[in-house]
């Protein structure tokens, strides 16, 4: 089925730069946030014909689609965020690529191309329509494509009341991509019985596992005196860091691994002689690997100290989020329903792991089961990123499926 909204929505969204900004201390992140939920979401979640549309301290626009069918007594919840990654997201300019007929794709004029060679996904959208980028910035389809789905879902369903749906939630929050979107998720306020995130990628993605996460930072106290009358004096402080950097598993790294493989990634090195700073994340999907990834940057740090003549290697680390399996497999009425709606529109489920987390993650810790769903977005979060209009067409469909489905 089509939806003639659905694609000018999306390229209304993804036009506007909403950024986050890892380094602010508000929440949204960044003003761009605030007023593309206040100016363009919340007048249209109203338009549309969502009841008690409202924006939170916690920059998450809410609004409630009552039931039509006293049937249906479930609450299920739709949420994505308004936030793009830390790419250049100004003066956004998609391109719609109609019929695609399976050649290399030109991004605009910045020399850049979508080839087969590259991207090889490419020829599972031969005669479908893509929206790419021109080149030089970001697509948004992380996770504008989730809202535009969804908001077409009740759309759609307020201008035909004879299909059926249970009470509908909608959340669209911030600031997802630099990990703290959920922190303040209001849970009693958006009150349902469980809910999906619809921010994943190809057709059929149903997931339920994510990464358990930590960040690790490090500083390294040097000595700086000049190179010349260095020995037995200077105390380098990069090269504690790369000695504490060589003292991880070689092959444990994001680029080296992949299915339920977790690893340690360098995110940022930066100092000098005197005093340098290293910024880790650490992902794994099984508690005790988890713990044990912590407990192994713990002990580098501690065997470097005690080989120094004082503490210079200085570790903090913190928990971001959790492995939501633990929560969903306790009541696997969402995959299942899911899933069961997915194979009647014809979708194989790809029921996988997420390498990395969505907000479900967290908001399933707080009460609220939240697997995730597809969205369509491929290579996210660069200049090579692009979206199938029929995929996000799929996705408006397993929602209204997913509101109607009937046990």
């Amino acid at each position: 089925m089509t939806y003639p909204n659905l694609l000018e929505r999306f390229l209304t969204y993804v036009k506007v730069n909403t950024r986050s900004d890892e380094t602010s201390t508000t929440t949204p992140s960044t003003q761009s946030q605030v007023d593309f939920a206040q100016n363009i979401l919340l007048p249209e979640m109203e338009r549309i014909g969502l009841e008690n549309v409202h924006y939170l301290p916690n920059g998450f626009c809410v609004g409630t689609l009552p039931a039509n069918d006293p049937n249906l007594t479930r609450k299920i919840g739709f949420i994505s965020h308004m936030d793009t990654a830390d790419f250049n997201a100004e003066n956004i300019r998609p391109q719609v690529i109609n019929d695609y007929d399976g050649s290399a794709i030109a991004l605009g004029n910045s020399g850049y191309e979508l080839t087969n060679e590259d991207f090889p996904q490419l020829k599972n959208y031969i005669g479908q329509t893509l929206i790419t980028t021109d080149g030089t910035t970001l697509l948004g389809a992380d996770d504008k494509s989730g809202i535009a789905e969804i908001m077409t879902a009740v759309e759609f369903l307020v201008a035909n009341p004879d299909i059926p749906h249970c009470e509908i939630r909608v959340g669209f929050g911030p600031d997802e991509e630099i990990g703290i979107g959920a922190d303040k998720f209001d849970v009693a306020d958006f009150d349902v019985d469980f809910a999906y995130t619809v921010d994943g990628g190809p057709l059929g993605e149903l997931q339920y596992e994510t990464f358990s996460a930590a960040e690790a930072q490090l500083e390294f106290i040097g000595r700086n005196v000049h190179p010349g009358t260095a020995k037995g004096s200077m105390v380098n402080a990069l090269q504690l860091a790369m000695d504490f950097h060589q003292q991880l598993p070689e092959k444990d790294r994001p680029e080296l691994t992949e299915g339920y493989e977790g690893f340690y990634h360098l995110m940022k090195l930066e100092g000098t002689v005197d005093q340098a700073f290293a910024s880790y994340i650490i992902r794994d999907f099984e508690d005790e690997d988890f713990q044990a990834r912590k407990a192994h940057m713990k002990s580098i740090a501690d065997k470097m100290n005690a080989s120094l003549d004082t503490d210079r290697v200085v570790l903090k680390m913190h928990d971001q989020y959790y492995n939501m399996k633990k929560i969903i497999e306790k009541d696997m009425t969402p995959i299942t329903i899911a899933k069961t709606v997915m194979e009647k529109l014809g979708i194989a489920p790809l029921i996988e792991p997420v390498r990395g987390g969505t907000d479900g993650s967290k908001i399933s810790f707080m009460g609220i089961p939240t697997p995730n769903l597809f969205a369509g977005g491929e290579n996210m979060h660069g200049r090579f990123e692009f979206v199938s209009l029929q995929t996000m067409e799929k996705a408006v469909e397993v929602i209204i499926g997913i509101v109607g489905h009937k046990d």
